[in-house]
């Protein structure tokens, strides 16, 4: 059963007194510098609201009924609206009870206390299993990001991760020997790590690969970007990367940021001093 959490609530100021009119949602300001990801409308805070509420109230009731894959598929709706709506006060909460429930999945995954690692695609007739994945040479970050994809379809509990072949040149963030860790989604995130013992991956070295792919992706974000760049940033990388806890704890701080500053009244625009020239008046004038 999942640990105690706090249930989903609707924002203050969703539902009009009683016997009182109805107030306009704000929108919160964007700045006209961030266009919304490709392919995606905008939609307004009041338009999603309800959709949103709708959504999560399956979403908790999912989650107290231990169905963690349908309160995840419920989570993800909503936080794709609330994104669109640049709702970041909803996209805070929602991701509460959806860390819940990945973290949930994961537990199912990790509890099986098995490691596999694929070499060759797994054939579409061919169930998958409970589990852990590494995906390696020949295959690629795809191939990783297919596999999770359909697992999550048919809502069997599994990790996956891709590695690449073996580093052999030196840099800054990595070493001769080291393993390219890779998820690929909106963005790539790889991160390097120090090889297995004899180079045969182990379930604790596997936790701990994923756990540094996670906080890479956390780093690589623009955390010198305002509020909104911030979460956009973080929201990609956590696109790619699903069962990584703080990722999902810094979009929350992130979105909780952006949420408050977006709250804040906006300057009004100035019309500008008046200017009097200096010039002496034309005769003409006179």
């Amino acid at each position: 059963m999942c640990s105690a959490m706090p249930s989903w609530t609707k924002s203050q100021g969703d539902e009009p007194a009683p016997g009182s009119k109805p107030r306009r949602p704000q929108r919160p300001p964007v700045p006209s510098a961030l266009p919304l990801p490709e392919g995606e409308a905008a939609i307004k805070p009041g338009k999603a609201g309800p959709r949103i509420d709708k959504l999560m109230d399956l979403a908790q009731r999912a989650l107290e009924e231990t169905h963690y894959f349908e309160c995840e598929h419920a989570c993800l709706e909503a936080l794709g609206l609330a994104h669109a709506a640049r709702d970041y006060e909803r996209m805070a909460r929602i991701l509460l009870p959806l860390q819940e429930a990945r973290r949930q999945i994961r537990l199912l995954a990790v509890d099986t206390k098995k490691l596999f690692a694929l070499s060759e695609p797994v054939a579409e007739d061919a169930p998958i299993k409970p589990g852990c994945y590494l995906i390696e040479p020949p295959l690629v970050g795809a191939d990783a990001r297919d596999l999770h994809d359909r697992a999550t379809r048919e809502e069997i509990p599994v990790m996956v991760l891709a590695r690449e072949p073996a580093v052999k040149t030196v840099k800054l963030d990595r070493r001769p020997g080291d393993w390219p860790v890779v998820l690929i989604g909106p963005v790539t995130v790889r991160a390097y790590v120090p090889p297995p013992a004899k180079d045969k991956p182990t379930l604790e070295w596997y936790l701990g690969a994923c756990e540094a792919l996670g906080d890479r992706a956390i780093a690589d974000a623009d955390h010198e970007a305002d509020p909104f760049g911030l979460v956009e940033d973080l929201y990609e990388r956590f696109q790619t990367i699903s069962d990584h806890e703080k990722l999902h704890q810094a979009l929350e701080a992130a979105c909780r940021a952006a949420a408050v500053e977006a709250a804040k009244p906006q300057p009004k625009r100035s019309k500008g001093p008046v200017v009097e020239d200096d010039f002496p008046p034309d005769p003409e004038d006179e």
